[in-house]
């Protein structure tokens, strides 16, 4: 399997674990009777996330940014692999990618400013570096 492919593997069992980071406090916040049903708005007064504290909020924030993120990561990854693109510059970003995503989830639930916006800007960079270098 290449790096890239690696990576993407393991960011995505990164995603599993925001879900798990995410699941636990927000079900011990507002209870399994809203976690587990439809969440409409008539049924729940507002929004789920405007129900939980202020940092499982934001450990919620994060899941839903890395499901955005993953979502380039992702044809990066595919572009390289299926162009046959591979070099050791797309090997650095997916695994500069994989460390920024890492380092996001303690920036963003510590709520560390502006550190949070510049990780996440280096795990961007690094996604749009994959992608460039496949059309060279």
């Amino acid at each position: 399997m290449t790096p890239e492919l690696t990576v993407l593997c393991l960011a995505a069992l990164l995603q599993g674990l925001q879900f798990t980071l995410m699941a636990i406090p927000t079900n011990l916040e507002v209870g399994v009777g809203k976690t587990l049903s439809p969440r409409d708005t008539s049924r729940l007064g507002k929004p789920l996330i405007e129900q939980v504290s202020d940092k499982t909020g934001r450990l919620i924030r994060a899941m839903n940014n890395h499901f955005e993120a993953l979502i380039l990561f992702t044809i990066a990854v595919v572009v390289i692999s299926l162009g046959d693109k591979n070099t050791g510059l797309t090997a650095a970003c997916a695994w500069t990618y994989l460390a920024a995503r890492i380092l996001y989830i303690p920036a963003y639930y510590f709520g560390w400013a502006p550190w949070r916006s510049l990780i996440w800007f280096v795990g961007f960079l690094s996604t749009m570096l994959m992608l460039l270098s496949a059309l060279i």
